[in-house]
């Protein structure tokens, strides 16, 4: 079955066609900024290639509603519409992505697949803040995380790069990138995970803050008398490494931090302090770990990060050879000699997650 995979991001539309064993019969990265996407462009492209038998869309909020893939029809795209106000960002960009393949595509089936729906699984424990009942019954107000469908596919390669069965398996995976989380993954289900109500809570990230003191929050909107529009455009692309560095791209700050940055150098240890802890906490919630995994840009192709996280992660058994991860490429096992846990570098790779998941829903039709 060949699927036509559509990841709709804040400034591009990547266009991923993949044939029945999952090679790419052809690429697309189509620009998507403020003045929208360039549906013209898009016809062009899909008119030049061949036609796929369904579409898969990567969208991001499926609230409570939906917590797994689902065929995209009129009364789903009008659920997902509804759904905007938990993803103001992010959803109407998978939306107009959505309606524009639709038109080129009217007789090819659609699926979504939602960022949240892996994390669907997480015990009330996880997922529940302690804030008044009615926010959370009026609202819908709970721990949803997000980055779920690399996470998904991840822990399943996980398994697979160390022989093991999902059952019993406990897995801490890192999706390190512009955004980034962490995932407790035991038995094949997400049990915990670092981003909450929205994409900003957890790690500090490239222009995101990650956590911060709610309190400060409200300090600032009193005391500087900023709105909360303020607040939110500076937490979500002001803040993270690009507040402390100047930058929100970890190549430039790892460059920056070897010339004797000393904003770089700060930048780095806050990154990876919040980053370890995560991890241990990650391990709490799984009840141990058998393999750690880091995925993403950055987690796949910073060896100083990983290995400063290692180091802070001693105590837990994890230990990397510094050959393998210094020379990982894709797919790559980088675990010491003689350590328990294993620690593995994992290409990021949506799209599989995206086309299996379509695959098996029309399979079941």
């Amino acid at each position: 079955m060949r699927v036509l995979v559509v990841n709709a991001g804040s400034s591009s539309l990547k266009l991923r066609l993949l044939d029945g064993q999952d090679r790419a019969e052809q690429s697309a990265d189509l620009p998507a900024g403020t003045g929208g996407l360039d549906t013209s462009r898009l016809a062009t492209v899909l008119h030049d290639w061949p036609e796929p038998d369904v579409v898969g869309h990567r969208i991001v909020h499926g609230g409570t509603v939906f917590t797994g893939p689902v065929v995209i029809d009129e009364a789903v795209r009008t659920r997902l519409a509804e759904l905007s106000d938990l993803a103001p960002l992010h959803q109407p960009k998978s939306l107009a992505a959505l309606d524009a393949v639709a038109a080129q595509l009217p007789d090819v089936p659609a699926v979504a697949s939602f960022d949240t729906a892996f994390h669907a699984t997480l015990p009330a424990a996880a997922a529940t803040y302690a804030v008044p009942r009615e926010w959370r019954q009026r609202y819908g107000i709970r721990r949803y995380g997000f980055h779920g469908l690399s996470h998904a596919y991840c822990a399943r390669r996980c398994a697979q790069l160390v022989g093991r069965s999902p059952s019993g398996l406990r897995i801490v995976s890192c999706h390190l990138g512009a955004g980034a989380s962490l995932a407790a993954v035991l038995d094949g289900r997400s049990v915990d995970t670092t981003m909450g109500f929205t994409p900003l809570e957890g790690l500090v990230m490239a222009t995101r803050s990650g956590s911060v003191d709610p309190g400060l929050v409200l300090w600032l909107e009193e005391h500087e008398r900023l709105s909360p529009h303020e607040v939110a455009t500076a937490l979500e692309q002001r803040s993270g490494l690009t507040a402390l560095a100047g930058t929100g791209d970890m190549r430039e700050v790892e460059a920056a931090a070897r010339r004797g940055d000393a904003d770089a150098m700060l930048a780095i240890d806050v990154y990876i302090h919040r980053l370890a802890a995560g991890i241990a906490a990650m391990c709490a919630s799984a009840g141990g770990l058998d393999v750690l995994a880091f995925t993403g840009g950055v987690g796949e192709h910073s060896s100083t990060v990983r290995r400063r996280a290692v180091e802070r992660l001693a105590f837990l058994g994890v230990a990397i050879d510094t050959e393998r991860n210094n020379t990982a490429q894709d797919d790559a096992d980088i675990t010491a000699q003689g350590a328990e846990p294993r620690t593995v570098v994992v290409t990021a790779r949506e799209d599989l997650q995206i086309a299996g998941e379509a695959r098996r829903l029309l399979d079941t039709q």
